[in-house]
């Protein structure tokens, strides 16, 4: 219990440090929002007008006065206001995140459900046709980037098929067939990959610890085939695969940006960039914020899993 405590407190001292960081760091990115805000449509922004916009947002006081009341306001759960258009941030990425951790946990699922077997597979065949050719698949994954694959799954299924859509979305509840329609097609595109990173993963886990003394130990005493896998091999080959898994996880919160720009797909990483180009200091902070949360949340859980596969990790 006093293990977990302490991971509970260190992750809510990461997102305070995080929250601290992303706070300074698009203060001093050159560009001043008030003018950007009053300059749109290419007329120079009226001097008067800029500072009085200033006033209103608050961005003429003193920079601990507005770090103080930011987190005053995050301790409350208000994400003030976003300054373009003054809507809430918090409603506005609570509409747009449940579309990013659906893509990105469809795209898990797919990864796992292909890059965990292949791996065990080609580690039981090492060597044979099956791991080569794998091994070869997953190199390719690794190495295309994720806008060139999500083009190509356009091209291919979009415009030379015409089974689906280019790319947009659609609320489940209005059209549950082209809501999947337009979902798969971009996490197809993360889970390639990602499945390829399950894949080696898996393989190499799998290999080391078939080289194991309690695996080798296992084996002499006639324990079943099957059952040395399960209850050695796999329980010990995932840990580092769940790791990876959550690390990826945890960088996919933030970086659909692409994929997101490729598929037309309105979800979470489109408004950070759109809110960083404005310099929308609530919108940033509140994003990062939620992304900041969610990483941390995903290491906390992978660390409890940890100490439910080996009891010795709460001992450190």
């Amino acid at each position: 219990m006093a293990w977990a405590i302490r991971r509970v407190g260190l992750s809510i001292l990461l997102i305070w440090i995080a929250a601290s960081i992303v706070f300074l760091a698009i203060r001093l990115v050159p560009g001043d929002p008030a003018e950007l805000l009053m300059a749109q449509g290419g007329a120079p922004a009226d001097p008067g007008a800029v500072a009085a916009l200033h006033t209103q947002l608050g961005l003429d006081r003193p920079m601990a006065a507005q770090y103080v009341d930011s987190f005053r306001r995050l301790l409350h759960g208000d994400l003030g206001e976003s300054l373009q258009d003054g809507t809430p941030v918090a409603g506005e990425i609570m509409r747009r995140l449940p579309r990013t951790l659906e893509l990105i946990g469809t795209a898990a699922a797919i990864a796992l459900l292909i890059g965990v077997p292949a791996g065990l597979a080609a580690a039981l065949r090492r060597g044979g046709a099956f791991d080569r050719a794998s091994s070869a698949v997953s190199t390719l994954g690794l190495a295309t980037p994720i806008f060139v694959i999500g083009t190509l799954i356009v091209l291919i299924f979009a415009q030379l098929l015409r089974w689906v859509p280019a790319g947009g979305y659609v609320p489940l509840a209005q059209a549950p067939l082209r809501h999947f329609g337009l979902l798969l097609m971009p996490a197809c595109a993360i889970a390639f990959g990602l499945a390829s990173t399950m894949f080696r993963m898996t393989r190499t886990a799998v290999l080391d610890v078939s080289q194991r003394d309690y695996v080798r130990t296992a084996r002499a005493k006639g324990v079943a085939r099957r059952r040395v896998l399960i209850h050695h091999v796999l329980r010990n080959a995932l840990m580092p695969v769940v790791t990876v898994l959550a690390l990826q996880l945890g960088t996919l919160l933030g970086g659909t940006v692409l994929v997101e720009y490729v598929f037309n797909y309105p979800g979470l990483s489109g408004m950070l960039v759109d809110a960083v180009n404005a310099r929308d200091y609530p919108e940033v902070e509140g994003i990062v914020l939620v992304i900041s949360i969610l990483f941390v949340t995903l290491n906390l859980a992978v660390d409890l899993l940890y100490a439910a596969l080996d009891p010795r990790v709460r001992q450190g």
